[in-house]
């Protein structure tokens, strides 16, 4: 803790890089994220779907995190202390594959579980790297997001990084982490939100998305009571 005393300077940032932290948390980027990704691909029905997602991957955690602060658990929501992450990592991870299957069972948009399954895979290896070395998560899971949302939404949404790199100084400066960890965390989140997006589109072409299930539904649906009425 002594490393949070920092200069005059880092004191003064103090209060707004505290804001700035809070404001641009990991819930508040995922549910933003799976909220578009799902509106993206199948519309206010996709939202829907994106609003389930959250409940998995932001909304329980942060319960998760809220209850062990007032048990005294851990200090804060950065949960800065490594065996602190890892139970907090281990509880994400449960309730992040939960959500999974439920999505995949219940026939959610390819493109929303897939970025659920990429959410599950960050987590795992966000929590191998913590055994050794504090990456920031924070600017792992911001990086991801707008690099998913570029993907999806188009390059206007790379501005978004502005905000990934106040974030970045935000948890330089509370000395939460280190240069090199905040750069890794958005470094790590951006390629692996890449990668995963160009694996989700490789495989839902081969997947029909849910407009398509609901017009050819639809088509055989209109096929049938022609023939029907045909015969009569």
């Amino acid at each position: 803790m002594g490393a949070r005393q920092g200069s005059a300077g880092t004191l003064s940032a103090g209060p707004l890089a505290a804001r700035v932290t809070y404001l641009l948390e990991p819930k508040n980027w995922l549910i933003v994220t799976v909220v578009a990704v799902g509106a993206h691909a199948d519309g206010l029905a996709g939202a829907g779907w994106g609003l389930l997602a959250a409940f998995f991957a932001a909304v329980l955690p942060t319960v998760f995190i809220s209850y062990g602060i007032r048990r005294g658990r851990w200090e804060d929501r950065n949960v800065g202390a490594r065996r602190a992450r890892l139970v907090v990592l281990g509880f994400i991870t449960a309730s992040v594959a939960t959500g999974l299957i439920l999505l995949a069972v219940l026939g959610a948009p390819a493109l929303l579980t897939g970025y659920l399954a990429f959410m599950l895979a960050s987590v795992a290896a966000l929590a191998a790297i913590t055994l050794v070395w504090k990456i920031s998560i924070h600017c792992a899971v911001a990086a991801g997001s707008v690099t998913i949302l570029a993907l999806v939404y188009g390059p206007l949404v790379l501005g978004g990084y502005l905000l990934v790199g106040l974030l970045g100084w935000a948890r330089v400066a509370v000395r939460d982490h280190t240069v090199p960890q905040v750069v890794a965390g958005s470094v790590l989140g951006a390629a692996a939100a890449f990668a995963a997006y160009a694996a989700i589109v490789a495989l839902s072409s081969f997947v029909p998305s849910p407009a398509t299930i609901r017009r050819t539904c639809s088509a055989t649906s209109r096929g049938l009571r022609d023939m029907t009425a045909a015969s009569l």
